[in-house]
């Protein structure tokens, strides 16, 4: 079987996948507007029962040390803000979207359980940074989104990437391309297109392995490191991890000493526990 892929072949792909509520849609693509309609997308969530209840379950979790108990999506953004409220309707519903695939050796927590590491570990690293935190919360969860499309479109394909890593011990991106000629990031910008998800979101989706290309943006150098960082952390709880290689110019940018970088691990790890215990029953 030929196993080599194009990029028309993904984006054809693309329809059998599950679609997400379309206010999520909404709210992905809004990242980058600034004449939003909080009121109007808060009673669209309500809509949707078990999207509010996840939502509500994760505002109230102590990652996001509430003093009161959030009830509505509208409260959740009166204490919490819109961006943050946001970030948890779109943590609830991309994890929920996705359902397990029949590809033998991919494990679906696995994969949630590093994206939600590395969305933990972004928004600790902006907050360090001050950079927007919502922004690389998002992101981090995304940064990997187009492994799922090529395991859920090509399940037959992505085994036989899983097999090739097996064999010659390298990472997933270098399995990727070498079977198939194609990897997740390219996958990833194909979905991001097809969900119209913000400018901002698709620049860190595709730069995340290349921070230091020309017009990545800073955001890409952020889930960059707090990728390399999750992996490091073995957040996804995977025998024999490689951690894949970290950018040079990623990590100068990122300037963390010593006290930093023990403060970074610590409390990406508290913070990926909590969210983790919500967003993957």
């Amino acid at each position: 079987m030929n196993t080599a892929l194009t990029y028309d072949e993904v984006v054809d792909g693309l329809g059998d996948l599950p679609s997400l509520p379309a206010v999520v849609m909404e709210l992905l693509n809004s990242i980058d507007q600034e004449d939003v309609d909080i009121a109007v997308l808060a009673k669209k969530v309500s809509h949707d029962q078990a999207l509010t209840a996840k939502t509500l379950r994760l505002a109230n979790s102590s990652a996001y040390s509430l003093q009161v108990k959030v009830t509505t999506i509208q409260q959740a953004i009166t204490y919490l803000g819109f961006e943050t409220t946001r970030n948890l309707i779109t943590a609830a519903a991309v994890t929920g979207c996705f359902a397990e695939t029949r590809c033998a050796g991919f494990d679906h927590k696995a994969f949630w359980r590093h994206s939600i590491g590395s969305a933990a570990c972004a928004k600790v690293l902006a907050r360090h940074l001050r950079f927007n935190q919502d922004y690389a919360f998002t992101a981090g969860l995304l940064h990997d989104i187009g492994r799922l499309v090529l395991v859920s479109c090509f399940p037959t394909h992505y085994e036989k990437v899983l097999a090739w890593r097996a064999r010659h011990d390298c990472t997933l991106l270098q399995a990727e391309r070498a079977v198939l000629g194609i990897d997740h990031v390219e996958a990833g910008l194909a979905l991001a297109e097809h969900w119209n998800f913000s400018d901002t979101m698709r620049l860190a989706i595709g730069g995340h392995h290349a921070p230091e290309q020309s017009g990545a943006g800073f955001l890409a150098t952020i889930i960059h490191v707090a990728d390399v960082i999750a992996h490091a952390l073995d957040l996804a709880q995977v025998e024999q991890e490689l951690v894949p290689p970290l950018s040079e110019v990623a990590w100068q940018a990122v300037h963390l000493d010593d006290a930093a970088c023990q403060h970074l691990f610590r409390e990406t790890e508290v913070q990926y526990e909590e969210i983790a215990l919500v967003l993957l029953p």
